[in-house]
């Protein structure tokens, strides 16, 4: 049987051995009163055991090992963190364990208590060969509040690993909410693509100083497109030589300092998703709300958030333009798509939502982050679809954000003993 200490410490967390008889190495009786709270850090495997050996009982760690002999081969033996060891819990115990202070610690041999069926399951989860996840022939049938649970938690895990880069922005910004939400939503107009060069334009350019020309949509269209580096060419068309003429301007008067117009990718992408596309959306939203994240703050009505994307409109230029001189044969409206607005409410929104509640230690805020997820529609990409095929339906974006996080953080590393799916699966069969 090809066993992981990893699938050893799940058997031992969870009691999934045959508990009738046991003894110590040495023949005494034994009692599980706890397994003991599960360490993922430095240190013994289990924190707070208690078990009854003979008729004493004891409190301490327990420790987990394949094979006995490993306690030696992982250093244990010289390291003080290990002494309160009160049992050896191992599949094979190939050699008595005896600290340097000559004390003999009680060991439990799991050989042939572990279920054939359990371990059968493990095997074919973790080693089988599955072409999507470990437990697609099986997460179907899990039941819909089990899901619904664990997805949740997948969520919240998400949320905290991705707030994290937030707030240490917020830092970075002495604490300035708005301007960091303003950098991060420019990330995030740019997507994938083009999301580098759309924060390094925004870092470049404090929003701070764009608010000083709130009332000026030409001028903070200079900036943007200036910062961008789009106004280093000769133009021939009347509307970039007025944004040269005023970024020329502009540019001396705040000192500013361009990104690299290479940095900007067009290849591949539909042209109503062009930089130059985003950037004057990106700016025609700068100018109609001024101290965004506030207000974001203050709407609750998911509708009334998409109204805040929805209502911008681009300087009349990019109806025929794609591009600076270049006249598209199809004019077009350039607005945000509905597929474009959710994301940047998925992305950003509900991340600062939750952000700020953390911040601040206010679940209300938090809640209202995983409400503003569960009003969205699911997201549609390979991963999404992926689970679709196994069977599962995507409500909302709720949760395809927790599918995200399941199959990168969880399935893509067969994390089937700490996943709450995997768990489920492998006790009922």
């Amino acid at each position: 049987m090809l066993f992981t200490e990893d699938f050893l410490h799940y058997v031992w967390k969870f009691r999934l051995f045959d508990r009738i008889g046991l003894q110590t190495d040495d023949g005494e009786e034994l009692e599980i009163l706890s397994v003991g709270m599960h360490n993922t850090d430095a240190g013994p495997d289990f924190h707070n055991a208690r078990v009854r050996i003979g008729e004493t009982v004891w409190a301490g760690n327990v420790e987990v090992h394949l094979s006995a002999s490993d306690w030696q081969k992982h250093g244990h033996t010289t390291d003080n963190a290990y002494e309160n060891v009160i049992l050896h819990v191992v599949y094979r115990n190939d050699v008595p364990l005896v600290l340097p202070n000559g004390r003999k610690v009680p060991t439990l041999q799991l050989h042939d208590r572990v279920p054939d069926e359990l371990y059968n399951r493990y095997h074919q989860m973790v080693f089988g060969n599955q072409s999507i996840i470990p437990c697609e022939n099986s997460i179907a049938a899990i039941d819909g509040l089990i899901m619904h649970n664990w997805l949740t938690r997948v969520l919240v895990e998400r949320l905290e690993k991705r707030s994290t880069a937030v707030i240490e922005r917020v830092a970075l910004n002495r604490g300035d909410w708005e301007e960091t939400f303003y950098q991060f939503l420019a990330a995030n107009f740019g997507f994938k693509t083009n999301a580098l060069p759309f924060e390094l334009m925004a870092m470049s350019l404090p929003q701070l100083t764009l608010a000083k020309h709130k009332n000026n949509a030409m001028q903070v269209e200079a900036m943007i497109f200036g910062q961008a580096g789009f106004l280093n060419d000769d133009f021939q068309d009347e509307y970039p030589l007025k944004l040269k003429k005023e970024y020329d301007f502009l540019q001396k008067k705040y000192q500013l300092k361009p990104i690299e117009k290479h940095l900007w990718k067009f290849m591949r992408l539909r042209p109503q998703n062009f930089p130059t596309v985003r950037l004057a959306q990106f700016a025609a939203l700068i100018v109609q709300s001024n101290h965004l994240f506030s207000k974001i703050l203050e709407i609750k009505d998911v509708n009334a958030l998409r109204a805040l994307f929805t209502s911008v409109k681009v300087n009349d230029y990019w109806t025929d333009h794609y591009r600076f001189d270049v006249l598209s044969s199809k004019p077009a409206a350039k607005t945000l798509g509905e597929s474009s607005i959710d994301i940047l409410l998925i992305n950003t929104l509900a991340l600062f939502l939750f952000s700020y509640g953390k911040q601040h230690q206010q679940q209300y805020y938090i809640s209202r982050s995983l409400k503003l997820l569960e009003n969205l529609p699911a997201e549609h990409n390979n991963i999404t679809e992926d689970f679709v095929t196994l069977g599962l339906k995507i409500n909302n974006a709720f949760e395809s954000q927790a599918l995200l996080e399941l199959r990168n953080n969880y399935c893509n590393y067969k994390k089937c003993l700490q996943c709450g799916v995997g768990n489920k699966i492998l006790k009922l069969g």
